[in-house]
């Protein structure tokens, strides 16, 4: 179990700051998702260990959002800061250049401002799939939506990534 959660430990963290927009926040939903998973279901065979872990996931970013509308409603004369991601902070090998690390950045950030702009169930959709190369089944149970659903929203967020991508090469070229 502790090797599958190492495995799974930063694309479900990188799913959790797309989803939240905060570096905390996706940090409590990855801790409790891990500590639900090893507590009720560490019996279970280890195939199915990463479906039941992203249903959990799912399920607590859902809550979030939920209690997210609801403190919004409650506290709306409040603003948050969002934490800008990904972090400004690099770790660049010797071998690469300062121009390479430059255009490796710019598209890293450009990517994460476009999965941004998905719905949130366009976003997971697509993260759940690409990813994780979860199947269409797969996903389908750990979004708790029919595989048409899935097939619908995997689509959409192809296509309006695919356009920004474009929007993004006629603006540079």
């Amino acid at each position: 179990m502790e090797a599958f959660l190492i495995d799974i430990e930063k694309r479900a963290y990188h799913m959790a700051v797309l989803a939240t927009g905060s570096h905390a926040d996706a940090l409590d939903l990855l801790q409790d998702s891990m500590i639900k998973l090893v507590t009720n279901y560490q019996d279970k065979p280890a195939k199915q260990w990463k479906p039941l872990f992203y249903k959990i996931l799912q399920n607590k970013i859902r809550d979030w959002y939920r209690h997210q509308k609801v403190k919004n409603l409650l506290f709306f004369w409040k603003t948050d800061e969002v934490e800008e991601w990904p972090p400004t902070s690099s770790d660049g090998s010797s071998l690469d250049t300062p121009e390479k690390n430059l255009t490796k950045d710019q598209q890293q950030s450009a990517a994460l401002t476009h999965l941004k702009q998905l719905s949130p169930k366009q976003q997971q959709c697509f993260l759940l799939r690409s990813w994780e190369g979860l199947s269409v089944a797969e996903t389908a149970i750990i979004m708790n939506c029919s595989q048409g659903s899935i097939k619908t929203h995997y689509f959409r967020a192809v296509t309006k990534l695919r356009a920004m991508m474009e929007d993004d090469h006629e603006i540079t070229f």
